[in-house]
């Protein structure tokens, strides 16, 4: 019985070190179908479509507002500051929600370190406060 267990895992030993290309063709068959797929939906399309160019679809159109003036005005960079700084936020608390889920499953170790990742957090947000990033001044 014990020679039967020492085969059964030298043959689990080989079954893992042997990664053949091979093993790979499915992959890699899924990829070219799906890109085929997505050049010829866009060939077809391209060729079989309506091409009806008139002056109101060649003008530029913004949410129903006609377009008056340059496109390239001045933005304040306040904007882009506050956006990047709730996109950065937004996605920290992302993080909270499979914790929040397996929050038995982690113990004391999990509260602990949700408690030093809240803490970073938080260092965050009081040095953003303190820079003032957040005043439209």
């Amino acid at each position: 019985m014990r020679s039967f267990f020492c085969l059964y895992h030298l043959y689990i030993c080989i079954m893992e070190v042997h990664s053949l290309p091979v093993n790979y063709l499915p992959i890699i068959f899924q990829m070219v179908v799906a890109l085929g797929f997505v050049v010829t939906t866009m060939f077809v399309t391209h060729k079989i479509g309506p091409k009806r160019v008139t002056k109101d679809k060649l003008t530029p159109f913004e949410s129903g507002i006609e377009v008056i003036g340059n496109a390239r005005t001045p933005i304040s960079i306040k904007y882009f500051l506050v956006a990047i700084l709730f996109v950065l936020f937004d996605v920290e608390v992302i993080f909270m929600y499979p914790w929040a889920v397996n929050f038995r499953d982690l113990g004391k170790t999990g509260m602990i370190e949700m408690f030093i990742f809240m803490a970073t957090l938080l260092l965050g947000f009081i040095y953003v406060i303190k820079k003032r990033a957040l005043d439209w001044d």
